[in-house]
This record gives C-alpha cells, sequence and structure tokens, in this order.
C-alpha cells in the first residue's frame, strides 16, 4: 500500500464464520485445480475459530495488478484479522488454466 496499491473496505459487517465457509469452499475448488492461494488455509482455519465477531472485508491490489489481497479487518476496520493472496497468474499461465477449465477473476 505504500507504494499505492488500489484497495477498498467494503461497508457491512459479516460473521467470520460466514466467511470461513465461503473462504473453505474457495480453497478446496482452487486444490482440485492445482492453485493454491497463499494464506488462505490460516485464513479460513482463523476465522472459523472467530466465530460470529462480525468482520468488515476488503481487497488491496498491486499498482502493477501484479497481485491481489483479501484482507479481514475487525469490526472498526482498526486491525487485520486474516489475509490471503499472492501474485496473479501471468498470462501464459492463463491460458494454461482456461484449458484446464480454471478461471481467473477480474476485478
Amino acid at each position: 500500500m505504500i507504494a499505492g496499491a488500489d484497495f477498498v473496505v467494503w461497508d457491512g459487517l459479516v460473521p467470520a464464520n460466514r466467511h470461513a465457509g465461503v473462504f473453505r469452499g474457495r480453497m478446496h475448488h482452487s486444490l482440485k485445480r492445482g492453485h493454491t492461494i497463499d494464506g488462505l488455509a490460516d485464513s479460513v482455519d482463523i476465522l472459523r475459530r472467530a466465530g460470529e465477531e462480525p468482520l468488515r472485508t476488503g481487497s488491496i491490489d498491486a499498482v502493477d495488478r501484479s497481485s491481489w489481497f483479501t484482507i479481514f479487518l475487525n469490526s472498526t476496520a482498526t486491525a487485520v484479522v486474516a489475509y490471503c493472496g499472492g501474485r496473479r497468474p501471468t498470462t501464459m499461465e492463463s491460458a494454461v488454466l482456461s484449458q484446464t477449465g480454471w478461471q481467473v477473476m477480474r476485478r
């Protein structure tokens, strides 16, 4: 973010365990296709243990869009509870992924 990354924190609070369920599904989906997301397994565990704690969700995109992160913040957006993300696939990786049925979501 110091280098000028784009970021957003969305309005609204969602219970941590609801995020855990959604992101656990994303983790299994990506693992089935041989794709890993840095910090995702740890984030799912942290979110599951946080139970009903209300969290805000945000996103950070590198200036050159080479990497992205999803962040989970406490209800006042003053502390990061968990995060996951990493480098986006290159064009060549995207072509290989599309041939295997994997789709990369772009914002």
